[in-house]
């Protein structure tokens, strides 16, 4: 159970965790400064495809330990309470994060869902999905940041 926490709740531990919080919010982040380029070239390149599925895999490896950890009655850190009404980062317990952690790792999944049917005219013609693209992979990483964020953080109504 301790490898699988260690697993899904890597976090980068450096002032630049307030830009990228995760490896997963990194990985978005590239991602998305990756997509202004074929939504000006028109046009989707190897290395893109390459990034979109290290994605992929950084999304469903937290996502499949997050699934096997709740299956064992886990909840994020700052919906827990381990003494004292603390969360294990000594801020407010807020029960209430626990499902917007998991709504914000729904709305990645369904963003790059999205993002694999522009890219293969599943969805929109290609040149429009294209010029959609970076609209998708913002949307992406905001959610992949704040997955990380409502798992440390309380909310606006700590202890509800």
């Amino acid at each position: 159970m301790e490898f699988l926490r260690l697993i899904h709740g890597y976090q980068i531990n450096s002032p630049a965790a307030l830009l990228f919080p995760t490896p997963y919010a990194l990985a978005t982040l590239v991602l998305f400064v990756w997509s202004l380029a074929p939504a000006i070239k028109g046009a989707v390149g190897g290395g893109f495809m390459v990034w979109l599925r290290v994605t992929w895999v950084l999304t469903l490896l937290p996502g499949v330990t997050g699934l096997l950890l709740a299956l064992g009655g886990a909840k994020v850190p700052s919906a827990t309470d381990i003494g004292n009404g603390a969360s294990k980062y000594g801020y407010k317990v807020d029960p209430s994060r626990d499902w917007e952690h998991w709504m914000y790792a729904g709305f990645c999944l369904l963003s790059l869902y999205l993002i694999e049917l522009m890219i293969r005219e599943k969805l929109t013609p290609q040149r429009l999905g294209l010029r959609l693209l970076p609209v998708a992979t913002l949307f992406l990483y905001g959610c992949a940041y704040m997955v990380g964020r409502v798992a440390v953080f309380p909310g606006s109504t700590p202890g509800t």
